[in-house]
């Protein structure tokens, strides 16, 4: 039976912050290796038996960022569906499920998280194929990875009896919560449990008859949300108040603790790691001779057992142990290794005092490339832009600023008011205060420009967008006064906003 995988790449990741933001997750970085988590979870799927095209399953914000990070690994996902709210796992397994049986009514799914880490595909391949005549039979299979220590930040799955002895699958006996550490630790004595993996194998219409009998409420509102939602290639976007009603809960809540079906295959040596934590990350990654994990331009002098990371500059340390260093251009966490869960904790006081930090690093990435804050002052700021080839901005205008271009390379074209103009390498131009304006790149080339914003109010919210070629709303229905005369927004030749 073809195997359909489900890559679930919506999370925001706050305990890998500085790195990992709302707005840019540990699954969109390369956290270990040259590949970020999600084309890591992507290319393990090469080489597995009856495995067919991903479907992939993010929000709104990171779905530009999904298609480019797969498109550079040179893998289509079958769909990408669109959550308009984040709602976990059962939820999006739901509505994945629902989508897979439209075109396959046997279908097959293999469940997996974009941001964990699997060192051994070769393994992870033999438990699929060994895992799948249960799925295939209706069992709802999950993963059970062999503990290795008293881990306290995972969750547990008690194997009990055996289904097939010769392929190892047997029933759940109980699912555990994160346990204290005398906890985990008679669970790692005990030799019967297994830490809860959050990969999954079961038949679409198993899994959903399932998620009826547990929480109907929640089928009923996906149901709705997915039979009103809407195809925009290659995306599915979910209806948004439907969608917004559903229950908030996992898989092993909504479904998995409730079912007889629930059986889990495990695994001794397949190199997972959730990547949870920055200690976590430390566990996988390469050490020196002294056991740190030197990623960047860093000097480590008398330094042991240490994690640090330097994104922009410069990073030396002298005589610490058991640290986590992690620097990026706006924000540097320095904490204990026996600490890093409560970094979430400094998510949370940024969140309440109202702070960006939590939520976008200074390069921020949109569907038509990037913009970077350089400066900043009372009534000025300063960006570094960058246009893909092809690509273009929303036709848009502000209230509150007036803004100044100047290409440093590439050749921008330039909607302004009721002009049209191309602007080469040192050439520069002026968007007054209220006016209609729009940038795009017509080259072959990245466009590159420095842009100088002066006005009372600098906020990315102080942005009326008009018209959008990436499926994003306007934020005001166009005036026929504001575009009379303006030409249309071209999409390019042969070329689709998933390329963008």
């Amino acid at each position: 039976m073809p195997i359909t995988p489900v890559i679930l790449c919506g999370g925001s990741g706050t305990r890998m912050w500085p790195l990992s933001r709302a707005g840019h997750p540990k699954q969109l970085l390369a956290l270990s290796g040259e590949q970020t988590l999600l084309q890591q979870t992507a290319l393990r799927l090469k080489g597995l038996s009856h495995a067919g095209a991903p479907i992939v399953v993010t929000n709104q914000e990171q779905r530009f960022m999904v298609q480019e990070q797969l498109h550079a690994i040179d893998l289509a996902a079958a769909q990408v569906i669109v959550e308009p709210v984040g709602r976990n796992t059962a939820p999006a397994a739901a509505a994945a499920a629902l989508l897979a049986l439209r075109d396959d009514p046997q279908a097959l799914l293999l469940l997996l998280p974009s941001d964990h880490l699997v060192q051994r595909p070769e393994v992870f391949h033999d438990l699929v194929g060994q895992a799948l005549s249960a799925a295939e039979r209706g069992c709802l299979v999950t993963f059970g990875v062999q503990p290795n220590c008293a881990h306290t930040g995972y969750g547990y799955i008690r194997r009990g009896a055996a289904l097939d002895m010769a392929t190892g699958v047997h029933r759940v006996a109980r699912f555990v919560e994160k346990p204290d550490e005398a906890r985990a630790a008679e669970f790692v004595a005990a030799g019967d449990y297994y830490w809860n993996s959050g990969m999954f194998l079961f038949r679409a219409d198993r899994y959903l008859a399932e998620l009826g009998k547990a929480q109907p409420e929640m089928l009923a509102a996906v149901d709705d949300a997915v039979t009103h939602g809407r195809a925009e290639a290659p995306f599915f976007m979910l209806e948004a108040t439907r969608f917004a009603e559903v229950p908030s809960e996992s898989i092993d809540y909504a479904v998995m603790e409730h079912t007889d079906a629930a059986a889990v295959i495990t695994a001794a040596d397949l190199g997972w790691s959730d990547i949870g934590s920055w200690s976590a990350l430390a566990e996988v990654c390469e050490h020196d001779g002294a056991g740190n994990n030197l990623v960047g331009d860093v000097i480590a002098e008398a330094a042991q057992d240490c994690y640090i990371r330097a994104e922009s500059s410069v990073v030396a340390a002298i005589g610490v142990e058991h640290l986590v260093i992690v620097q990026t251009p706006d924000a540097v966490l320095v904490a204990s290794k026996d600490r890093v869960q409560d970094v979430k904790k400094v998510v949370e006081r940024l969140n309440a005092d109202g702070r960006t930090e939590s939520l976008w690093h200074r390069r921020v990435h949109r569907p038509w490339g990037s913009y970077e804050g350089i400066d900043r002052g009372e009534r000025f700021q300063v960006k570094h832009i960058v246009v893909k080839p092809g690509a273009s901005l929303s036709l848009q205008m502000h209230y509150h600023r007036a803004e100044h271009w100047i290409v440093v390379r590439g050749t921008a074209r330039v909607v302004c008011g009721d002009e049209t103009r191309l602007l080469t390498e040192n050439q520069s131009t002026y968007i007054p205060l209220g006016t209609v304006h729009r940038l795009e790149n017509p080259g072959k080339v990245p466009l590159e420009l420095i842009e100088v914003q002066s006005g009372s109010y600098l906020g990315e919210d102080d942005i009326v967008r008009l018209q959008d070629q990436y499926g994003r709303e306007p934020d005001a229905a166009p005036d026929s006064a504001l575009l009379a005369g303006l030409p249309a927004m071209p999409m390019p030749a042969g070329d689709t906003p998933r390329q963008h």
